[in-house]
């Protein structure tokens, strides 16, 4: 690895500058619901990183429930339940958000994507002293695929874009891409994902019990995709990638876990292609438990990743992954991966076979050693409380994007 690479404590002291250990402002995290999802699984980190640290810190959710409620609970993270009635339910949501401010004694508000982002916009018209952080997970996104409320959305969060004290992107396309839609360049940082190298890890028994549950053969190699089913994550790319590899790869098997609403297309185009009996759709599935499974890991994405955890979560699994070079997925597997062009199923299958040659148990352990050594919880919990710092003390030095080890 090059001697200019910049790596976990290093990354968190130049992207924010420091914080003195006893500032540790009342803090609040504001998210849509705790249902899994990527972004809300590195929300749990961080909030039980604080907690873990003395910090006084709680979530605030639109919508109470969700199965990442427990981690928060055991952790002793609180909770707050902002009630919200459905879309429409602005003004009533907003003056209970602003009241919910105010009776916990919130000085800075971190909220995690576009709907809250501009919640917590409006939100700060009412308490005006409380800083505002906010957090972009996307790049690229192509919004020609989605209906009208995600295209308002972004329209709005771009014409509030100047009103948070600082903006954290999870990646460095996330960031680049905020500044070509007016996002100011010198209130962002970088904070790459933190992923849990012990959660995440080689496991003999959880793959045999995967592999068994999937009814997969010991003679068959998995190639795989964790994502859910939605159309920037191009699973017709991965589809067909897969029916050129069936004909020159019996011995393959292909698994897709994720659920979402391009399902049935999915399976159609299964039946079309004729590989509806190597191809299974799983829905979701404990992704530990599911990366173990795979022998190969995917990623067929056309636009809209920042940080793909999936993809850092297999390399710690110890998985080679074949990743389209879309947002930081390239940055993320540095020389222990392929990356191709998006939209591009020649490539992309050619990229399998090029990782099946090379995969051997020390280029495993070098890939998980480098998701150790790059993307730590602890590396973002430290980058991220050093950013809030600065946003608590009105400080906006330029911005010092700290993207993943480059190789």
């Amino acid at each position: 690895m090059a001697a200019t690479n910049m790596c976990s404590s290093k990354r968190a002291e130049q992207n924010a500058g420091g914080v003195k250990s006893h500032l540790r402002p009342s803090t609040m995290i504001l998210c849509r619901s705790l249902e899994v999802g990527g972004a809300e699984r590195q929300l749990v980190e961080l909030a039980c990183g604080m907690q873990r640290r003395g910090w006084d810190v709680c979530v605030a959710v639109f919508y109470a429930g969700g199965p990442l409620s427990k981690d928060l609970q055991c952790a002793g993270v609180r909770i707050l339940n902002l009630r919200k009635r459905g879309r429409w339910d602005i003004a009533g949501f907003i003056l209970r958000t602003a009241r919910t401010l105010r009776q916990a004694k919130t000085e800075i508000v971190y909220s995690f994507l576009g709907g809250p982002n501009i919640g917590s916009a409006l939100v700060r018209c009412l308490v005006p002293n409380v800083r505002l952080v906010w957090s972009i997970r996307s790049s690229n996104v192509d919004l020609a695929r989605y209906g009208w409320p995600s295209r308002l959305s972004y329209g709005l969060e771009r014409a509030l874009a100047r009103l948070p004290d600082m903006i954290i992107a999870n990646s460095e396309a996330g960031r680049q891409f905020a500044i070509i839609n007016g996002f100011p360049e010198q209130s962002i940082a970088v904070i790459p994902n933190g992923i849990d190298t012990n959660r995440f890890r080689p496991d003999t028994r959880l793959r045999a019990k995967q592999r068994q549950d999937w009814g997969v053969a010991d003679c068959q190699i998995v190639v795989g995709i964790l994502a859910r089913l939605d159309p920037m994550k191009d699973h017709p790319s991965f589809l067909r990638a897969m029916s050129l590899l069936a004909e020159v790869r019996p011995d393959l098997k292909f698994i897709c876990v994720g659920e979402g609403c391009e399902r049935s297309a999915l399976e159609g185009l299964a039946i079309e292609l004729g590989i509806a009996n190597r191809v299974q759709f799983t829905g979701t599935a404990d992704p530990v438990e599911a990366l173990n499974g795979f022998d190969v890991a995917c990623s067929s994405s056309s636009s809209g990743e920042g940080f793909p955890n999936a993809i850092a979560e297999a390399m710690a699994c110890g998985k080679p992954c074949v990743v389209t070079d879309v947002g930081d997925s390239g940055l993320i597997v540095g020389s222990f991966g392929t990356v191709v062009p998006a939209g591009d199923p020649y490539a992309l299958a050619a990229g399998v076979l090029r990782e099946l040659t090379r995969k051997s148990p020390e280029r495993s352990a070098a890939g998980r050693q480098r998701i150790a050594s790059c993307f730590s919880v602890d590396s973002m919990v430290e980058g991220t409380i050093a950013v809030l710092g600065r946003a608590h003390r009105r400080d906006r030095p330029e911005s010092r994007s700290a993207s993943a080890c480059a190789e």
